[in-house]
C-alpha cells in the first residue's frame, strides 16, 4: 500500500476515484457514480450510469443487449492487465483474477478483483 496508515475506507474511495479515472482515459467516458467494497481478498467495485444513450438505445431488444454486453465485455477485457496493475500499485498486494458483467437494463457494471492476500484483514491491522 502507498500509505501504511491507510484506512479501508480510503483506500476504497481512492481505488473508485482511480477506476473512475481510467475509465475516462481508456474508454473515453467515465461512470456517473461509483462505490468501492473491500471484503477478505475481494475488492467489489460498482459502477452506475456507465452506458451512453446510443448503448440505451440499441439495448432495447434482446441482440442489441448481447451486442452491448459484447462490445463492453471486449473493451474492458482489453484493458484488464492495466486494471490489475492499477489495483496492485495502490494496495500493493497482486490481483488473482478479475471478473466482470453489465447490466443493459440498469446501466451499471460490477467489477471483482480477487487479490491473493486478505486485504481487509491488513486493513484492519
Amino acid at each position: 500500500m502507498n500509505n501504511t496508515n491507510m484506512t479501508k475506507g480510503q483506500l476504497e474511495a481512492d481505488i473508485s476515484k482511480a477506476l473512475t479515472q481510467w475509465e475516462k482515459e481508456y474508454l473515453g467516458r467515465g461512470p456517473l457514480q461509483v462505490k468501492t467494497d473491500i471484503l477478505r481478498n475481494l475488492i467489489i467495485v460498482q459502477l452506475k450510469g456507465i452506458l451512453t444513450p446510443a448503448e440505451k438505445s440499441v439495448a432495447t431488444t434482446a441482440s442489441g443487449i448481447s451486442s452491448v454486453k459484447s462490445i463492453r465485455s471486449e473493451l474492458i477485457e482489453s484493458g484488464s492487465d492495466q486494471l490489475k496493475e492499477l489495483i496492485t500499485n495502490l494496495t500493493g498486494i497482486s490481483t488473482n483474477s478479475f471478473h466482470t458483467d453489465i447490466s443493459t437494463i440498469t446501466g451499471e457494471r460490477i467489477i471483482i478483483f480477487t487479490m491473493e492476500e486478505q486485504l481487509e484483514q491488513k486493513l484492519n491491522i
